[in-house]
């Protein structure tokens, strides 16, 4: 049986900083060819926002600084597009003014936490992170492969997993990911995905053979990555770690520490809050929580979406040409669908700018925050939505701030 994780603070000789060292923690592996001198990094994540996962260790932090490419399970970003991940709307409701409020102070559950966890969950908090510094992002696993990170388990006809099991389940992993033993967490995984044949060979073992292949490919080239997965195919004798050494490959464990003074790759990765967009063709600029995916709409707009996975929000902006013959309060008219008792706000700022905004009711994203600005030739339909302490702050209208024509 592994012992209880032990902690020492110490002071370092050379440094005389503080440190924490802990000892049994093993989520971060060092990958090498005994012919090269190029080390990759794997990471063992879990699919969820909890607060507690992001305590990584510095050699975390310089393990990805290092790397010149981030290696996934699939591109996480190109969820953007598609998955809301809230499990359930958020409850408002309207005095007799129009104001909204709520009596509630509860935090929505999504599919992957709550909104009291981080704003990514930790695989996509790599994936973001990975663009902000322009990093190249690979996929080991098709998006249509794997659609639902959340739903490691993919139990299709035999639906026994009730919330109480899997509350039980969640906790249990959580539990057995702190304590960073991989070993114990692909025991518990055979052991619950064993409720149905051959469910574990589905879900674990020939995934991980088909990652491995791809990873066998991008640890011949003299290029470092750092690949973060799930933690529970890394370990055991099925998992990626042992079929790398089977083939020759050296596999050690990275020291788990944390010291008083953040490294400088730490810091850096720690000051990437904030992506700028601009787009050149109409002025627009946005600061995003980070970088928005960006697409072409069937009629030719510009779309840029950034969701926080975790946390289940999403900050939206479609640009549109003006058109001359319709005028600003009719567009308004088009894109804020007030509910009941509410009105949409006409405001003409300092600059002489035109904004329009309100709560809008749509499908499916439920209620949304709107505000509509105009630039020379284009205009801005801003949009945001989420859970439920999300809308009723000030952070819609704090990213509404964030955007102007220039």
């Amino acid at each position: 049986m592994r012992t209880a994780l032990l902690f020492f603070t110490f002071l370092c000789l050379n440094t005389s900083q503080a440190q924490l060292l802990d000892l049994e923690k093993e989520l971060l592996w060092e990958v090498s060819s005994p012919k090269s001198t190029v080390k990759s990094y794997f990471f063992g994540t879990l699919h969820a926002n909890d607060r507690a996962l992001f305590e990584l260790s510095d050699s975390v932090y310089i393990a990805f600084d290092n790397a010149q490419k981030i290696v996934l399970e699939t591109d996480i970003y190109q969820l953007f597009s598609v998955m809301d991940t809230r499990k359930v709307l958020p409850e408002t409701r309207f005095d007799d003014k129009g104001k909204s409020y709520t009596n509630l102070d509860i935090s929505s559950k999504t599919l992957y936490g709550n909104e009291d966890g981080m704003p990514q969950f930790l695989d996509a908090y790599f994936n973001v992170l990975g663009l902000q510094l322009q990093k190249e992002i690979v996929a080991l696993e098709n998006i249509k492969d794997q659609y639902a990170l959340s739903n490691e388990f993919k139990l299709s006809e035999q639906r026994i997993i009730d919330n109480q099991i899997n509350t039980f389940t969640q906790e249990k992993l959580l539990a057995l990911y702190l304590r960073g033993d991989l070993d114990a967490l692909q025991r518990f995984m055979k052991s619950y995905l064993s409720i149905q044949e051959q469910l574990y060979n589905e879900v674990i073992v020939q995934r991980n053979l088909q990652m491995r292949d791809k990873l066998l490919d991008l640890l011949q080239e003299p290029i470092p990555f750092f690949c973060a997965v799930g933690a529970g195919h890394l370990g055991g004798e099925d998992g990626i770690l042992q079929l790398l050494r089977a083939r020759g490959y050296r596999v050690r464990p990275v020291q788990w520490s944390i010291q008083e003074k953040a490294p400088s790759s730490k810091t850096l990765i720690k000051k990437q809050t904030e992506y700028i967009y601009i787009d050149s063709l109409s002025g627009l600029i946005a600061k995003f929580p980070g970088k928005p995916l960006a697409q072409m709409t069937q009629d030719g707009n510009l779309k840029l979406i950034y969701r926080e996975l975790g946390q289940g929000n999403t900050y939206e902006i479609t640009r549109f040409v003006t058109d001359s013959t319709i005028s600003h309060e009719e567009i308004a008219s088009i894109y804020i669908n007030p509910p009941d008792g509410t009105s949409i706000t006409k405001k003409i700022m300092d600059n002489g700018a035109i904004i329009f905004q309100g709560l809008s009711d749509t499908y499916p994203e439920g209620l949304n925050f709107v505000q509509i600005k105009f630039g020379a030739e284009h205009y801005a339909v801003i949009k945001c939505y989420g859970g439920h302490k999300f809308m009723h702050s000030n952070r819609p209208l704090s990213f509404f701030d964030k955007v102007w024509f220039d």
